[in-house]
């Protein structure tokens, strides 16, 4: 080994004179260096050394020195993450000793918050902010998917994997039972109306996720408190792109092409398989094995295919005459693995930034619109591909009810409580919207010319959707058919809803004396928010068409609200603000509310006894307080209104011998009024190296009361047996944690790495007005299979959607004993009283990981989640019984589950189908690699390759871990998805 080194030292030698004779023949010289950091005046390792306009260069050693060649006139540039870039002319010197100071405006990076910005060195409250060059790469068809996992306290859990499909987004746990348990989530400053828009799968779909800049989430109520009444389940701030000033003329074209496969089906029996299961438990000879058809038919294949994705992007950005825009058009066409499930989307949006009277007058205008078409398929062809006899064929041969096998009772007609053909739910369901929906917003930002220090901000907006759906099931459809009163159906639906936005707020920002810098913000907001619908349906042999029912809803709200951030010596922080909202939704009196906040922080880091700390880049004590509403009951806007409404099929009058729906007063409190949540906060962000190790620590408690809730009443007069009121109270107690590694940046080589970790714990502690120990609590979570049974109860002194069952007995080799539970009261008698509650939906860790390399021209980037202790209940396990495989002369499959239990008849509350269901997600992988400056340094290619939903690591035989409520019923199927993708700069 020693004679290689000195042989290396010598070829090294040798080298070195050939190259400073050719050098010195050129005027060139070699120059050496050394490179320190500005606050510690250690040698920095990794910086990259390059003779600008050339290829030749190197960086620096562990001691922060390097060695190049360059001749007089060169001009070489040292750059390196998080400090400024320098360029030197090299003239006569051969020796360089270089300072490089830190990059204060990038460390002191600006983060968005309610009505402006501030640095993030001076954000007091819980803000989590996440740029376009951190999201998830490859994410083409719904926005949220950009930030799965990347934000502490932040747990998205996807809706299904139809195409398109939006996912419940959760901020610190939810704190509500029955209203809205969303964040708001406002558009360049839009705050969005609550609710969906009918026909259309996500809201968030409006945006091209290619078109977002960042998102920015405002987790506790010392940075919510600003949006008062809806800001209960945090915030979630999108920014889109925009163009800059002087900026040159840049055309951006982005291509995906997905192929979206089945990684796993139900595990059903096969044909095979289900008639041994049938001869095995019923005999050869058998009414039950006569049943058996001569088939063999994979349902789950002919209801799914291999599906493929396409989606287009193209963008222009740049400066014109002082006028900073950016335009995009996009296209997008995704089927689904249903093979009926199609969607397919329009996207533009323009944004104009110009400024006039000298800079003092800017202006934002943003213009967004989406055209949709969907095609939605029968989800009842899930469940029923799971249950239907594989050993009958598809199609019948007599061609009657479409063609499609069907099973029949003795008057040769559909039997009604079998299970349906499922190629026929795709096949003669049509189902199809089409959706408009525009979103724009203009802002005048005005500095008074006589008092530079003040701003005025004048904001209007409207977000304007218009959908139109139809819908079509032939008579003859099996899943549909009515001999006596007529199958089918037909219909169609339409709505139109808006909202109107006009906000006002002055801002004063004053330094006195370099030790006080106040920030005072005042303003007022008027928001309208409009419904209208109107529906139309009836059976295909009513030839009258019936009246459209319509529903026509508005409310208002009204806002003053007011900020104040004031600093000391730039390391004491203080932040205080309030709203007073008023809405029409609730009486007078109850009108208005108040929602207070304040914030400190502490830069420790700047404190005489840590400030010659040079290892500690940032350590900042936070405190935090606010209070925070809900007002968001759902379809009711005006709750304190007494109404009537029809009476059920069940409470009708009788005149003669006719019965008569009658109208009735439904049940009502005009004192209802806002939710309200308090939440304290208390965390230390910090940064080490110049913050090549950061993040954070948050613990926080949110208090509920006053919810709006169900409580029974006697049915008497009321057309129902429950009020909507405010009654009860709930905590969430948690902590978040997350860190930022970056082990290695040089000119050819970064590595960075994520990671975040939540805690969230809710219990109930208060659901009646008084203390009454025997009330059970609100029974929830609905399960198929027993008509109106739900297998949830949110009870005091227990977690939201806790499971409510029995507790199972097991014999000595460990397997459930039918119908044989544990006495919990021991009174002999195992009835009601003896349900427990036992776990629930909601995990109580979940995590997050992700990480990024560069090297050269190539990226990678992966994304994993992890959920420790979501528990599942297993709701096609429990419809899976040996006493139920041969029902009404039919013969039905059951998922190999069955065998597990191996029960005869259901046993729905049995917590034995009560699952774990933690589970490992590596969601995301992106390899890609880079062309620069093509075509005469104009063109920048990239290709990449990306794969979604890449595996899953858990005990639970689902198909899904990923629940979303906890109860596993026939949910889509989530795709994996190979992407293939282009991205061109010019």
């Amino acid at each position: 080994m020693k004679l290689n080194i000195s042989m290396f030292r010598k070829l090294l030698l040798l080298l070195v004179m050939v190259c400073s004779i050719t050098l010195s023949q050129a005027q060139e010289r070699v120059v050496t260096g050394t490179i320190t950091d500005a606050n510690d005046g250690m040698g920095i390792p990794g910086v990259s050394v390059v003779v600008k306009g050339t290829t030749l260069g190197t960086s620096t050693n562990i001691d922060g020195q390097f060695t190049i060649s360059a001749d007089a006139n060169s001009t070489i540039v040292l750059s390196y993450i998080g400090y400024i870039t320098q360029e030197l002319l090299v003239g006569d010197q051969t020796q360089l000793n270089i300072v490089l100071s830190p990059d204060t405006e990038n460390l002191s990076e600006v983060v968005i918050i309610g009505y402006g910005q501030v640095k993030k060195e001076d954000a007091t409250g819980a803000v989590a902010a996440i740029s376009s060059d951190d999201f998830n790469k490859g994410s083409s068809a719904s926005p949220q998917d950009l930030i799965v996992g990347k934000i502490a306290g932040v747990q998205l859990t996807s809706n299904g994997g139809a195409p398109g499909s939006g996912a419940t987004i959760r901020i610190r746990g939810g704190s509500s039972l029955i209203a809205n348990n969303d964040p708001l989530i406002i558009v360049d400053g839009v705050p969005l109306a609550s609710g969906g828009v009918s026909g259309m799968r996500n809201p968030l779909n409006l945006i091209n996720p290619q078109d977002i800049e960042t998102f920015t989430v405002l987790k506790d109520a010392s940075s919510t408190a600003i949006y008062g009444s809806r800001a209960a389940n945090g915030v979630i701030l999108i920014t889109t792109k925009k163009g800059k000033a002087g900026a040159p003329l840049r055309f951006t074209y982005d291509m995906k092409t997905s192929l979206n496969t089945i990684d796993k089906n139900h595990d059903i029996f096969s044909a095979d398989e289900f008639r041994n299961l049938v001869t095995t438990q019923f005999g050869e000879t058998s009414t039950e094995a006569s049943a058996l058809g001569k088939s063999s038919t994979d349902w789950q294949d002919e209801i799914y295919k291999t599906s493929i994705s396409h989606d287009h992007l193209l963008s222009a950005s740049g400066s014109i005459k002082n006028l900073p825009f950016r335009v995009s058009v996009g296209y997008n066409k995704s089927e689904g693995l249903l093979k009926s499930d199609q969607l397919e989307r329009y996207t533009g949006a323009l944004n104009l930034n110009p400024t006039f009277l000298n800079g003092n007058l800017k202006v934002n205008a943003n213009l967004k619109g989406i055209y949709l078409k969907n095609k939605f398929a029968n989800g009842g062809a899930i469940g029923s591909a799971n249950s239907f006899d594989p050993t009958q064929p598809v199609y019948n041969k007599s061609g009657l009810f479409g063609g499609y096998f069907t099973f029949l009772n003795a008057s040769n007609e559909p039997e009604t409580l079998a299970t349906k053909n499922p190629v026929s739910f795709l096949a003669l369901d049509q189902n199809e919207s089409n959706v408009k929906r525009a979103i724009g917003d203009i802002s005048f930002d005005y500095t008074l010319p006589f008092l530079s220090d003040m701003r005025v901000n004048v904001k209007m907006a409207m977000d304007y959707s218009k959908t139109r759906g139809n819908i079509y099931v032939p008579e003859y459809a099996p899943f549909s058919y009515d001999s006596q009163n007529g199958g089918g159906n037909q219909g169609h639906y339409n709505q139109k809803r808006y909202s109107q936005l006009f906000e006002a707020y002055v801002n004063y920002n004053k330094t006195f004396n370099d030790k006080h810098r106040f920030n005072v913000m005042a303003g007022y907001s008027w928001q309208k928010f409009y419904n209208e619908d109107t529906s139309s349906y009836n059976n295909i042999r009513n030839s009258k068409t019936p009246s459209p029912v319509e529903d026509k809803n508005e409310y208002f709200l009204v806002s003053l609200f007011s900020r104040l951030n004031y600093s000391y010596l730039d390391r004491y922080v203080f932040t205080a603000s309030i709203r007073d909202d008023g809405s029409s939704r609730f009486k007078k009196g109850n009108k208005h509310g108040y929602f207070p906040a304040a914030a400190f922080a502490w830069k420790m880091n700047e404190e005489a006894f840590l400030k010659d700390i040079n290892s500690i880049s940032q350590l900042k004590l936070r405190l935090g307080y606010g209070v925070t509403g809900q007002q968001d009951i759902g379809s009711n806007y005006f709750p304190y209104l007494p109404t009537y409404e029809l009476s059920d099929n069940k409470a009708m009058y009788q005149f003669g011998n006719t019965f008569y729906r009658t109208l009735r007063p439904s049940a009502y409190d005009e004192k209802i009024k806002w939710e309200e949540t308090t939440t304290y906060n208390i965390a230390l962000d910090y940064g080490f190296f110049n913050n090549r190790i950061n993040g954070s620590i948050d613990v926080y408690q949110k208090d509920t009361k006053d919810l709006i809730n169900f409580v029974p009443i006697p049915l008497g007069t009321n057309n129902s047996d429950k009020l909507i009121t405010n009654v009860g109270s709930l905590t969430n107690k948690g902590l978040e944690f997350n860190i930022n590694v970056l082990p290695i940046a040089n000119e050819d080589l970064t590595w960075e790495v994520g990671f975040n970790l939540t805690y969230n714990k809710n219990e109930i502690t208060k659901l009646t007005l008084n203390n009454d120990k025997n009330y059970q609590g609100i029974p929830t979570g609905g399960i198929s299979g027993g008509v109106g049974q739900n297998i949830q109860i949110h009870s005091v002194g227990h977690s939201i959607n806790s499971f409510y069952v029995y507790e199972q007995v097991y014999n000595a080799a460990g397997k459930p004993i039918e119908g044989v539970y544990v006495d919990r009261n021991k009174d002999g008698i195992v009835n009601e009283k003896d349900k427990y509650r036992y776990k629930n939906a909601s995990a109580d860790v979940f995590m997050g990981f992700n990480t990024k390399v560069n090297y050269k021209q190539w990226d990678f980037s992966l994304s994993a989640r992890a959920n420790l202790n979501n528990y599942v209940y297993d709701n096609i396990a429990s419809n899976s019984v040996y006493g139920q495989i041969y029902s009404n002369g039919v013969l039905n499959n059951k998922s190999k589950r069955i065998q597990d239990a191996g029960f005869n008849t259901v046993q729905y509350f049995s917590d034995f189908y009560i699952h774990n269901a933690s589970f490992l997600k590596l969601d995301n992988v992106t390899l890609g690699y880079t062309f620069n400056k093509l075509v005469k340094n104009k063109l920048d290619v990239r290709l990449y390759t990306t794969v979604q939903n890449v595996f899953t690591i858990t005990n639970y035989k689902g198909i899904d871990p990923e629940v979303n409520g906890g109860i596993d019923n026939n949910a889509y199927i989530r795709p994996r998805t190979f992407i293939l993708g282009l991205n061109v700069n010019f």
